[in-house]
């Protein structure tokens, strides 16, 4: 650890040592599956159906390039992390202190709102349960979202049984998830439509090619910004990836120990000060199987999401589009209830609407969890003087205090208009961390490595296309929001 008169925002020389062998695949499968389940939120159950409801098929064909877009990114996040066991994080604090500071803030920024994906997934139930009776869709919306959180922040705080409970009840509800929207898609009135679906898929239906379904709303270039930019984790919580690869002890994190939240009882110290690997001669063939667990990684987390994103999106076209049903506001997924209700009837519907509350539910649960354990990493990373504290009493302040701001937020506007609020932040964000994901792997981390674990060009050259999609992403972006400003 560095000593208590260290400048702020300095981290120790890194360190040599041999790159570990790997394990085998059953050992280390694992932290792609996190990112699959996490990634089952905003993009697979809100925004692709609604686009989907809205104007068929005539956006459908991004779906596919917008999920492969993050694959250079997992890709580079991992490398970092498993080359010198830091999390990324510390890496962007070596890169620039100044950069690391402005791009911490922004992301403290994006999270002060993510408590919508609870008040989101409580629209079902409050569609579905008059209680309390009389109150309004928004008023009901709240109180389901209050009693929601009441439930799953002591399993975060207080006690580590019941958070692993949380985690294996989430696993039972991803597989009856799958099996439900897979019952779906096979059912007569749905399957009719497949043909239609999957030439929507290859070819755009949009002006001068096909006019839409609908006039354009100008007030969807955030959504459609948002769909394309969450198909999958999107914005800041791409970045989690590089925790959860450290948690496993891939690569070089095998040295440096595990960085968990405190209430799991393994490890909890904050390493300061990674290790690259020493060229002893087994380094090569070590890291050529190391670079393959990464990449077969990152695959099974984003084949994962595009199967169950196409699923739910094919639901909407078979059964939303054609009777207009547009997910709004504080209906977020109501008519998604639609998808279960097909093949189990009115049971589909309570079942599809407690689907939903678990799993947008849980992406808050999960992303508290991670956020604060991001934050309690970069502060005791980037302050000196914060480290008189223990990291058990950062993680924990900082849990207490995300939850009350994230439950004050939700009052602010409905889910909608939240989750739109805080996809634009993580875009800003996704812009810059690219292009410095591209310079830390591809020109500042290669003069610390030796010459058999450098990066190959068509790392930087799949980098580049994808920070190049967003920047140009984000210059349509703003030409539509100026078109729809103007007069």
């Amino acid at each position: 650890m560095m000593q208590e008169g260290a400048s702020w925002g300095r981290l120790p020389a890194y360190g040599r040592r041999p790159l570990p062998a790997f394990p085998g695949w059953w050992v280390m499968l694992g932290p792609g599956v996190v990112w699959l389940a996490l990634a089952q939120g905003s993009g697979e159950l809100i925004w692709w159906p609604r686009l989907v409801a809205k104007y068929g098929t005539a956006f459908l064909f991004l779906l596919i390039p917008a999920c492969l877009l993050q694959f250079p990114l997992n890709y580079a996040i991992g490398r970092y992390t498993l080359l010198t066991g830091e999390s990324i994080w510390q890496g962007f604090i070596r890169l620039n202190r100044w950069f690391a500071l402005g791009l911490w803030l922004l992301m403290t920024v994006q999270f002060l709102w993510f408590g919508a994906f609870v008040t989101a997934g409580s629209t079902g139930l409050a569609a579905l349960v008059d209680f309390p009776t009389g109150w309004s869709q928004s008023a009901k919306t709240l109180f389901w979202s209050w009693l929601t959180v009441a439930v799953l922040f002591p399993a975060l705080l207080v006690s580590p049984v019941a958070y692993r409970l949380v985690e294996r009840l989430m696993w039972l509800v991803a597989v009856v998830t799958f099996v439900g929207l897979l019952t779906a898609c096979s059912q007569p009135e749905v399957i009719r439509f497949l043909p239609e679906f999957l030439r929507g898929l290859v070819w755009p239906a949009f002006p001068p090619l096909a006019p839409l379904p609908r006039p354009w709303d100008p007030r969807d270039a955030t959504p459609l910004l948002t769909a394309i930019t969450f198909a999958g984790l999107g914005g800041f919580w791409t970045l989690f990836y590089s925790y959860w690869l450290r948690e496993k002890g891939a690569g070089m994190a095998a040295h440096i120990g595990r960085i968990t939240s405190p209430i799991t009882g393994r490890p909890e110290a904050i390493p300061l000060g990674g290790a690259v690997p020493e060229d002893d001669g087994t380094t090569k063939a070590r890291w050529r199987t190391w670079r393959a667990f990464l990449c077969v990684d990152s695959a099974i987390a984003i084949g994962g999401n595009i199967l169950t994103t196409l699923m739910t999106c094919f639901l909407a076209f078979a059964l939303l589009y054609p009777q207009g049903r547009v997910p709004q506001e504080w209906d977020l997924v109501v008519h998604q209830m639609r998808f279960f209700e097909v093949s189990w009837g009115a049971w589909g519907r309570l079942l599809f609407a407690v689907v939903a509350a678990a799993f947008l539910s849980d992406t808050w649960l999960t992303t508290l969890d991670a956020v604060s354990r991001v934050h309690t990493d970069f502060v005791l990373s980037y302050f000196p003087r914060a480290r008189r504290w223990h990291p058990r009493q950062w993680y924990y302040g900082i849990v207490v205090v995300l939850t009350g701001v994230t439950v004050g937020t939700m009052h602010l506007a409905s889910p909608a208009a939240l989750i739109l609020l805080s996809a634009v932040l993580g875009f800003i964000g996704t812009v810059v961390f690219t292009g410095a994901l591209l310079f830390l792997n591809y020109l500042w981390l290669p003069r610390f490595l030796p010459e058999s674990v450098r990066p190959r060009t068509i790392g930087a050259v799949g980098l580049s296309l994808s920070w190049l999609a967003y920047l140009t992403l984000a210059s349509v972006y703003l030409a539509l929001l100026g078109r729809s400003r103007s007069p």
